[in-house]
């Protein structure tokens, strides 16, 4: 029985976080050359340090594509699906702490790859140009560095309540 709750509290909580990931990058985002920028990966960070790595992904993938989806810019749905789910791999939820010494150099190759992987999709797929597909890079990598500073403040205020303790 216990195994049952436990996997139903890892479903309601990815589903939790894939709900938050959507709101924060649907709603509050900011509009840009290609398409916008948001602090969506907070979530995206917060979910991968608290949730099991299969759970993480699906919440990270699922709830950045939606907001790409029901946003109009369906065209970024594939990209988004493979590149928030790898950037789930990068961070751990093995540890006590939310904000830990791992979780934190984790930021270098999520924003690496957002940038990159952003950059050779629309590079290759929409533009047919390179150039063009890095015009945004300045704007992804301030999504990176925006949603970085958010996650820290929610991991640090998850760290002091013990959430990540309570949640599992």
């Amino acid at each position: 029985m216990a195994s049952t709750n436990q996997k139903i509290k890892k479903l309601a909580l990815t589903g939790l976080f894939m709900a938050m990931t959507y709101v924060l990058t649907a709603f509050f985002h900011i509009p840009t050359i290609k398409g916008y920028v948001h602090v969506g990966d907070a979530i995206v960070f917060i979910a991968s340090c608290v949730l099991p790595t299969p759970y993480a992904i699906a919440s990270a993938s699922i709830g950045g594509a939606l907001a790409d989806a029901l946003s109009g810019y369906w065209i970024w749905v594939p990209a988004t699906l493979l590149i928030k789910g790898l950037t789930a791999l990068f961070f751990t939820s093995k540890k006590e702490k939310v904000i830990c010494r791992r979780n934190l150099l984790a930021l270098i190759p999520a924003l690496i790859l957002c940038v990159g992987g952003y950059g050779l999709y629309s590079g290759f797929v929409i533009y047919d140009s390179l150039v063009a597909g890095f015009a945004d890079a300045f704007a992804n990598t301030m999504q990176i560095v925006t949603s970085a500073f958010l996650y820290v403040i929610l991991g640090l205020a998850f760290d002091k309540l013990s959430l990540k303790k309570k949640m599992q």
